[in-house]
């Protein structure tokens, strides 16, 4: 099975950005821990500060895989550039977010992605990845 996570802006500061919100692991860690954990999938990682690339990335990888693990940052909250992009490929995407974004302000319990993904994990750190892609690899119905 191939997953291809995607991260859009400021998500490649993880272990640097505002450790107490989002820890002290990197991303390099989570990949670690999750390819380690699931040898039977083929993970991918892509990550981009740019939202025309994260729409790019999601129409490439939406046709080759068999799903997304997406975690649009901030664009998650403004972007019906990538809502748009979610729908017209077959690949199920996972929302994920690391923080609890309902137990932070007002702006970010607005998610522009969420009508359009096949569901949503938030609040559990960099396990939150962990948790997508159980999702997709138990759910065979996605």
């Amino acid at each position: 099975m191939r997953i291809q996570i995607i991260n859009g802006p400021n998500i490649n500061l993880l272990g640097k950005r505002e450790p107490g919100i989002y820890g002290s692991r990197s991303m390099d860690d989570c990949l670690e821990a999750l390819r380690k954990r699931y040898p039977e999938a083929q993970i991918e990682h892509y990550q981009s500060n740019v939202e025309g690339d994260l729409v790019t990335k999601i129409q490439e990888a939406g046709f080759g895989c068999d799903g997304i693990v997406l975690n649009a940052g901030a664009y998650t909250h403004t972007s019906i550039a990538l809502q748009d992009a979610i729908r017209a490929v077959p690949a199920p995407v996972i929302e994920v977010h690391i923080s609890n974004v309902h137990a932070r302000e007002a702006f970010r319990h607005v998610s522009m992605i969420s009508c359009a993904c096949r569901g949503i994990i938030c609040g559990f750190g960099l396990d939150s990845y962990r948790l997508a892609v159980e999702a997709l690899l138990t759910d065979r119905q996605l």
